[in-house]
């Protein structure tokens, strides 16, 4: 077991540092914007890492092992913020203004809460993996939509926009229904799919909600934790 995992380890460590340093190359090349290169960094990251939760078995420490990862990953954000590791390509990529400092909040917020949602809820709960989704999907592609499409801005928060807030609801929808999938098929979550999409729906439009108000970077926080609450209430425990 302990070596089924430790290629699993492996192998979702190199997928993750494989997207992490396409973006940071592509940004630091310029043939993306940071603000883009960070919300693909923020999409991908998550989905590609909760996937590969289905390569680990379902052994006690297999939860801690696969926490690693993005524990590896946030001590990088960490270090490069704190200006202990010098990394421009990762600062391009992560910093909207090009100050190694910004890593320190959103990015670091992200990172903590696939650490402690990997560790708490793994891959046999529903609830972490839709709070999960929702961040990735639901956020990120809320600022892509929105500085594309944004032209009406929120009565409530005028750095948000009615577009922003219709794309965080359809990237957080189709992110927390879709990847649920691949573990109703493989049997680590049991139930009937149409049956959780009044919840997700639900949850979405809560977590549309959550981010829409001028929190800034601490959407990272405040997104999940909505999703959480919601889902406890709303979706299976186990």
């Amino acid at each position: 077991m302990l070596q089924n995992n430790f290629i699993a380890l492996v192998v979702t460590f190199i997928l993750a540092v494989i997207w992490l340093r396409i973006n940071d190359f592509a940004a630091h090349r310029g043939w993306i914007s940071s603000d883009i290169s960070r919300k693909l960094i923020h999409i991908g990251t998550g989905p590609l890492f909760v996937l590969c939760w289905l390569l680990f078995d379902d052994s006690p420490s297999a939860r801690f092992l696969a926490a690693l990862i993005p524990l590896a990953i946030t001590m990088q954000f960490l270090l490069v913020g704190l200006g202990v590791i010098r990394d421009e390509a990762a600062v391009k990529a992560m910093a909207r203004s090009g100050d190694r400092r910004e890593i320190l909040r959103g990015p670091l917020f992200y990172g903590i809460v696939f650490v402690l949602l990997t560790i708490i809820y793994w891959k046999n709960s529903l609830i972490g993996i839709t709070a999960l989704m929702l961040l990735c999907g639901g956020d990120g592609l809320a600022d892509i939509i929105g500085r594309r499409f944004g032209r009406l801005a929120l009565p409530w928060n005028s750095q948000k926009t009615w577009a922003g807030s219709m794309g965080m609801i359809l990237g957080g929808w189709l992110f927390a229904a879709l990847i649920p999938v691949a573990y109703l098929a493989t049997g680590e979550i049991s139930g009937v799919f149409s049956a959780f999409l009044p919840a997700l729906t639900i949850i979405a439009l809560a977590g549309a909600a959550v981010e829409s108000l001028p929190t800034g970077d601490y959407d990272n926080l405040t997104v999940p934790l909505a999703a959480l609450l919601l889902g406890h209430l709303l979706l299976p425990t186990v």
